[in-house]
């Protein structure tokens, strides 16, 4: 039989069964209640007369007329004994937990042979149960990522419940040192007042002491206690006479936050205080530890993390919902990009480049309105949502903005003047939603660049078309380098008369052509500009030069000797850290050396000094390389650069050229441009030559090399064979 037992009777164990501070329930033969204790009674509200003749635990159970449960019998059974927590029901129907032991005991009586008595001792554990469920409950939250106010709000409160007299507040301590509340809900807002935007200090009440020492502070007069000052009258006279603050820090120990206890009369924490703030210091730690992780991600997800300012994801969404609120009222979109950013950042590092965004942002903020929606998309692109404003006031605001940005900007001691180009356009005349907007804007902004630096232009349909055009040109040409389609001519170069002529020929530069199906010949302007812009240009340069030196090598194998092929190339070649290897390994790949290339490049170039740019330029000098200045003389830096760089040759703009007869002042800038080649050991080489005056009066001043239909077009390699000297 598993059943209670109790094997001492008299009247000394009902002396100590009365006056317990635990339940006592005493069992007969019969396992029926014939005892219980006042402590009994005062738990469960049962009195003897209610307990008399029943069996207990069914009652207490709830389970009239069904055995006790198994793991109660099995224990019972093997051991006599059953201790554990059960969930009992009190004569008004309210649940109780309780920390049960249940002993069964028997005993000889004489020829009636064993008996069975039953003893219950029974010590209430709500108190402890509903700490675990409020300690389950906080955990609960934090999985749940519930809102950290309403999660320590609900804390407070459960310990209010579980300790009366006490009023329960958590204060934030953000980075900064600056306390403001996170939960007081029983603690009146005029003295929360008080505490918000409170710096820490060693004399500043019992949380600001707390928190800038990172020890508890007890203060248990606060009428008395010198940290309060003026402040105390305020909280004895809510009712708050004493405080008990605990810091609450994070894993690397520092204090985000306090945890306080305030009483309802002068008095010090007891041990069951203790208990409770030692169990929810840990839990306030994980749930604000969790929510500034939670707000870190939310910042890393949605904003920049160098600029603070909304990413791509959240402009979007913000402009969307001020897009909202605005509808039937005209909103301005502005699209910007920084001019000559790239530039910037390869010369100076990356982190003068990092430091000019984070100002260019400070500045779209300062020149910004409160309601207007400022994000950065990209690397230097930035984006301004102006709502509720006519388009009387684009002029306005875009020179306000481009004025912002081009204030001069020092770092590391160098001075430069940002400048930026500015597309806008309207909501809803040119799209209602975001990404039209954002579109449009961006095609504006496109065509200011092409006007130049500094400027802006506002959305025409027209722009769109021509974006449709060019993508559809990034999109075939992509096709035509993979399928092979483009083709390349070569004009020769000649040594003008007077100079020293191996069969006249000086070398022949390579012009790349591309013949559409339906567009028909492509001018190279358009397509290397696209080339360019979408990052074609990389594998446009590797497909030409690979062409040329196959070429070159040919002719060579045919018994055609070119001298050598000129190659023009862009600034943005050079931004490629393994370019010059390229150029290398393509001209052993055909078997040729460095003599037979000739690179063009630009001023921008030169005026690239990125350490991509120079380690390329220098590697080039290094093999042996000829390098060609291309388009001398059109730009306003080129001298100053000329004695540094491994220039070989110096190509004379075909404008100088062309008015060389005619012009005083070209006659003039051509001779010293001459002048400037021959004192520095380079050659020049003239373009757009078609006149034999001007063949004439460039050789009689010194060029060595003349280009131009004078003497050839570009032509195929077929017809460079049979082409011969005029």
């Amino acid at each position: 039989m598993t059943q209670l037992t109790f094997v001492k009777t008299g009247s000394d164990w009902l002396h100590a069964l009365q006056s317990s501070d635990s339940a006592w329930l005493v069992t007969d033969a019969n396992l029926h209640t014939t005892q219980v204790n006042e402590g009994f009674t005062r738990m469960l509200g049962y009195s003897l007369e209610d307990m008399l003749g029943q069996p207990p635990l069914q009652k207490l159970l709830q389970i009239p007329g069904m055995p006790l449960p198994p793991h109660i019998q099995e224990a019972l059974h093997s051991h006599g004994v059953f201790s554990g927590e059960l969930q009992l029901y009190a004569r008004d129907g309210s649940a109780i937990w309780v920390s049960a032991t249940i002993n069964a005991f028997n005993y000889q009586t004489g020829e009636s042979g064993e008996t069975f008595s039953e003893v219950l001792v029974l010590t209430d554990i709500g108190y402890t149960k509903r700490f675990e469920a409020l300690q389950r409950q906080m955990l609960e939250d934090v999985v749940t990522e519930k809102p950290l106010d309403a999660l320590l709000t609900n804390m407070c409160q459960a310990l209010e419940r579980l300790v009366p007299h006490v009023y329960v507040s958590v204060m934030h301590v953000d980075e900064q040192g600056i306390m403001n509340p996170l939960a007081a809900p029983s603690i009146p807002s005029h003295v929360l007042d008080l505490m918000r935007c409170v710096r820490i200090g060693a004399d500043v009440g019992a949380c600001g002491s707390a928190a800038f020492l990172g020890c508890e502070v007890i203060a248990e007069n606060i009428s008395e206690h010198p940290n309060w000052r003026s402040a105390a009258s305020v909280f004895t006279q809510a009712g708050l006479h004493a405080c008990w603050v605990s810091p609450i820090k994070n894993r690397d120990n520092r204090v985000v936050g306090t945890l306080a206890f305030y009483f309802d009369s002068p008095r010090s924490p007891n041990a069951l205080h203790r208990q409770l703030v030692m169990a929810c210091l840990h839990l306030c730690s994980i749930a604000i530890e969790r929510d500034a992780s939670k707000h870190r991600i939310q910042q890393l997800a949605y904003y920049d993390t160098l600029t603070h300012l909304p990413n791509r994801t959240m402009f979007n969404d913000g402009a969307a919902h001020a897009l909202h609120a605005a509808r039937g009222q005209t909103s301005l979109l502005f699209f910007l990009d920084l001019d000559r950013f790239k530039l910037w950042n390869d010369s100076l590092g990356h982190a003068a480049g990092d430091a000019l965004l984070r100002e260019i942002a400070e500045r779209l903020r300062q020149c910004t309105r409160p309601d207007d929606v400022v994000g950065r998309l990209s690397s230097d692109e930035f984006a301004v949502l102006m709502p509720r404003c006519s388009p009387e006031q684009i002029p306005a605001f875009a020179q306000r903005m481009l004025e912002a940005i081009s204030e001069p900007f020092a770092i590391h001691g160098v001075m430069t003047t940002p400048n930026a180009c500015i597309g806008v356009c309207t909501s809803p005349e040119d799209g209602t939603d975001i990404e039209t907007l954002l579109r449009h804007a961006d095609q504006a902004m496109y065509a200011a660049k092409k006007q130049g630096c500094q400027r802006w232009e506002r959305y025409q349909p027209e722009m769109g078309q021509l974006s449709l055009e060019r993508a559809a040109m990034e999109r075939a040409l992509r096709a035509a380098l993979t399928e092979g389609t483009l083709q390349l001519h070569y004009q020769p170069q000649v040594f003008s008369q007077g100079q020293p002529q191996q069969d006249g020929l000086y070398g022949v530069e390579a012009l790349a052509r591309w013949h559409h199906s339906q567009w028909g010949w492509v001018a190279p302007p358009r397509f290397i500009a696209v080339a360019e812009d979408s990052g074609l240009i990389h594998d446009l340069t590797r497909w030409l030069i690979d062409a040329v030196c196959g070429q070159l090598a040919l002719w060579r194998a045919q018994g055609l000797q070119v001298p050598h092929v000129a190659v023009n190339l862009s600034t943005k070649n050079f931004h490629d850290p393994s370019f010059a290897l390229q150029v290398q390994a393509t001209l052993h790949k055909h078997g040729l050396v460095v003599q037979d290339l000739m690179l063009e490049i630009t001023e921008s170039v030169m005026l690239d000094s990125s350490p991509a740019t120079l380690d390329n330029l220098s590697a080039l000098h290094a093999s042996g390389m000829r390098l060609s200045m291309d388009d001398f003389g059109t730009g306003y830096s080129s001298l100053s650069y000329l004695h540094r760089l491994p220039i070989s040759e110096l190509k004379l703009d075909k404008s100088f050229v062309h008015d060389v007869t005619t012009s005083a002042a070209a006659a003039a800038l051509t001779r010293s441009v001459l002048n400037i080649a021959n004192s520095l050991g380079m050659a020049v080489v003239a373009e757009g030559v078609e006149t034999q005056a001007q063949a004439d009066w460039l050789s009689e001043h010194g060029c060595q090399v003349l280009q131009g239909y004078l003497f050839a077009k570009p032509m195929s390699p077929d017809d460079l064979k049979a082409w011969t000297l005029p």
